[in-house]
């Protein structure tokens, strides 16, 4: 179950992709719980709304940041500007995420191979070194990382975002190990299908009013983003809503 409302009160949380889908209802029920949310994402206008949506529902005033992930040196700047501001980060959500195509891995453009690559795993991986000395400065930083259960199967044509998800999992769970003696705690989560624009590119056959919504998968988010959350290095499966344990407590050889 979630925290109670307003169970973030004084909490620095920051959310990528935050304009739609699972990056908007995570962002808007952390405002609703009492976070201040920076919200991170291409389109200025959807921020608007997301920052009229929090503050409508009595959440404090959220911080907008548009910002493309593919500018790498502002990532970097904004580990900075966050540290002046405010000197911590409490809560980190990395969500957002292309598609790209769905196509035979050979007919895949150069251009197209990259930009997902750079969106989907240098983007999150240069957020977490811009923002882990922030995390730190938590008494509880909490990071969330949205994949896929893409990342563990192969599946044709799904060939490049399997591959971007995968390594993004591998690039997660480093970390975690990485800061199992440290106040900073990471969990994976897979959403599974649910209704987003991202699903309907991908499956425009499919009825969207028979899949959950991301507002559903928000509470659970938000738990694993919560102070009193423990775990480390799990893995979250929202469809079958089964926590399962990733990383072998001890290290392994080979």
């Amino acid at each position: 179950m979630a925290d109670t409302p307003r169970s973030f009160d004084g909490r620095i949380a920051l959310v990528t992709g935050a304009s739609r889908g699972i990056g908007w209802a995570v962002a808007k029920a952390l405002g609703a719980a009492g976070a201040h949310v920076v919200a991170v994402a291409r389109t200025a206008g959807a921020l608007e709304e997301l920052d009229d949506a929090i503050r409508g529902e009595g959440g404090p005033a959220p911080t907008l940041v548009p910002l493309d992930l593919k500018d790498m040196p502002a990532l970097d700047r904004l580990g900075a500007a966050l540290y002046e501001r405010f000197g911590r980060l409490d809560a980190l959500v990395l969500n957002a995420g292309l598609l790209g195509p769905l196509s035979p891995l050979t007919h895949i453009e150069p251009k197209a191979f990259d930009e997902v690559m750079t969106v989907n795993v240098t983007a999150n991986w240069r957020l977490i070194r811009s923002l882990d000395p922030l995390l730190r400065q938590s008494d509880a930083g909490r990071v969330v990382v949205v994949s896929s259960s893409a990342a563990h199967k192969n599946r044709p044509f799904w060939g490049l975002y399997a591959t971007s998800k995968a390594a993004v999992e591998h690039m997660a769970l480093t970390y975690a190990a990485e800061s199992e003696h440290t106040a900073v705690r990471l969990t994976i989560v897979d959403p599974g299908p649910l209704r987003t624009a991202m699903r309907a590119r991908a499956m425009p056959g499919e009825d969207p009013l028979t899949l959950r919504t991301p507002a559903e998968l928000a509470p659970e988010v938000l738990r694993f983003l919560a102070p009193g959350w423990t775990a480390n290095g799990r893995l979250y499966d929202f469809r079958a809503g089964a926590l399962m344990r990733v990383v072998p407590p001890e290290p392994v050889e080979g």
